[in-house]
């Protein structure tokens, strides 16, 4: 006997004990079944299943399958039922797969201008999991998509929308309002709807071979100036794999170099095309060629609009390079702590910050694997062209194993902003991330350092004087003098009471970042903290001042 609550909150499951029927519980993506095992039948047989159609439960269709008006799941366009035995069943979570590859997954990973784009109007709301693109028309939101082999789809309304892997939670809607989002599908589905006289086809064919023939001598031409090398674009899920000689032209001889850090040199690039990119050659990295290529792919499919997108990598002997997108404003510190800087804005700072706290709290929750950045400092956020915020340097501790830490410990400005469990040595969680994200939060509102040594051999130790003026309600003494007091107060006190819950002693009293970009939302209300008593123990054991 099986039985379940209307809210769906409990469920008890009561059966006999046959010697010819076995039962079990199977979850998967959106789905619980219970199954029963006939030995007569010789299979497994479908007792129920919960949610039992696409309109009460997500992700019931799996990828790019849609639920249609009726509550029936049924495949979008181009694409067919990955398990057709299961989907007959009723059992849809399997999902959808492409009848025909895009022009990149035929091409090793080169992006084709020639795949086509299908509308599927009528929806109910928006897919699952897009991303925020910066675009000014339709055609920049459609180029983006094109660029990058792993976009699936895309809208334009008010904004650009991507979607990148795969399509979840599809639904069309029986009655306005509507969405609308075009599905890109591969080059071949569109020629074999729309080419399919004889002459077209001869006309192709020809066009091959001239093509052929004009690569031939090209690639003749390069292999007598010596300039052939291995060049095998390949891709690994979404990454592009650069051959040495051609990073190494991109980079003039690795000749422009943008910073240098604990992890290794950045140097600017431009590919072809006229790209611009950042190529990070990673120093004191001890994993073989395959491992590496692991823990690179893991990185590549972590996409948001507030992480630094990774592009692809290189791997030469002991050299290991990683290429990312080139962000035209520098880091965070540059404009914080630089007089030559333009002065950023209250709104545009408190845009930098929840951009921060949003794209850590991905990295802690929203992908498969938990990623701990383990380094949040001004230096480590980005701004691209339009001064939005960026992490750079997440999964360093995955990629460099044993030798992050030493590396983190070397760095310069570092020290200053990990928790206090790094210290004492205890277990690193997420919370150290929050630790570091609220130091940072408050150099955002007040444009200094945390802690500066002075001549005398003291420390000025700000944290510790925004906790205490926060409790004396004297939050406008905290922001940034050069704004001449040009700030919303209530976004002011909002900023400097969720920076100094972050810096709380212990783990337990800290947000989550989730927890964070909530209260940075203004979705929940955020009380006074209390002040760290780690914050006097440092002043009274360091000869620290306070500003």
């Amino acid at each position: 006997m099986v039985s379940s609550q209307e809210n769906g909150s409990s469920l008890v499951l009561n059966y006999p004990r046959s010697p010819d029927f076995t039962e079990h519980l199977q979850l998967h993506l959106g789905q619980v079944s219970l199954r029963s095992w006939s030995n007569s039948s010789g299979g497994w047989v479908s007792r129920w299943t919960l949610p039992s159609d696409c309109k009460s439960g997500a992700f019931f269709c799996g990828r790019f399958g849609a639920c249609k008006s009726d509550g029936k799941c049924d495949c979008v366009d181009g694409f067919e039922p990955s398990n057709p035995s299961e989907w007959q069943l009723g059992y849809f979570v399997s999902g959808c797969s492409r009848s025909l590859l895009l022009s990149c997954e035929i091409n090793n990973g080169q992006t084709l201008h020639d795949d086509s784009f299908v509308p599927l109007d009528n929806l109910q709301g928006l897919p699952y999991n897009s991303q925020n693109h910066s675009a000014r028309s339709e055609q920049d939101c459609r180029e983006a998509c094109v660029s990058r082999c792993y976009c699936v789809a895309y809208a334009y309304d008010s904004g650009c929308k991507l979607w990148y892997h795969s399509l979840y939670n599809v639904s069309f809607a029986s009655r306005p309002p509507y969405s609308k989002v075009y599905l890109r599908l591969g080059s071949k589905l569109r020629v074999r709807k729309g080419l399919q006289t004889i002459g077209v086809v001869s006309m192709v064919v020809g066009l091959a071979a001239t093509t052929c023939v004009i690569l031939t001598l090209a690639l003749l031409w390069r292999y007598r100036r010596g300039l052939l090398t291995c060049r095998k674009f390949q891709a690994e899920g979404p990454l592009a794999v650069y051959p040495y000689a051609e990073v190494k032209r991109a980079t003039r001889n690795f000749s422009d170099k943008l910073g240098e850090g604990g992890f290794g040199c950045v140097f600017r690039g431009t590919m072809p095309g006229s790209t611009l990119v950042a190529v990070k050659r990673l120093k004191g990295l001890g994993h073989v060629d395959k491992q590496f290529r692991a823990e690179v792919r893991t990185l590549g499919v972590i996409q948001h609009t507030n992480l630094v997108r990774l592009l692809g990598f290189c791997v030469k002997g002991s050299t290991r390079l990683l290429v990312y997108e080139y962000m035209a404003n520098g880091s965070l510190d540059s404009h914080l702590f630089s007089e030559d800087s333009c002065l950023l804005t209250w709104d545009l700072r408190y845009r930098i910050a929840l951009g921060i706290a949003k794209g850590l709290a991905y990295l802690h929750e929203g992908c498969e694997d938990c990623i701990i950045h383990c380094d949040i400092k001004p230096e480590n956020i980005l701004l691209d062209a339009e001064f939005c915020a960026k992490i750079a340097d997440f999964g360093m501790a995955k990629l460099l194993g044993r030798e992050f830490n030493s590396a983190l410990t070397t760095i310069r400005g570092t020290m200053g902003y990990l928790a206090p469990e790094w210290v004492s040595g205890q277990r690193i969680t997420t919370k150290a991330d929050v630790y570091s994200f609220g130091i940072v939060l408050l150099e955002v509102v007040s444009g200094r350092r945390s802690t500066v040594r002075l001549e005398s051999g003291s420390h000025r130790y700000f944290p510790l004087y925004a906790a205490a003026q926060l409790r004396e309600g004297n939050v406008l003494r905290l922001l940034d003098r050069r704004l001449g007091g040009d700030a919303s107060v209530e976004e002011l006190g909002v900023a400097c009471r969720v920076a100094c819950w972050c810096i709380q002693d212990e783990e337990s009293d800290r947000p989550s970042m989730g927890q964070v970009v909530r209260m940075l939302e203004g979705v929940v209300n955020t009380e006074i903290p209390p002040v760290p008593s780690s914050f006097m123990d440092l002043v009274e054991g360091e000869n620290s001042s306070v500003y």
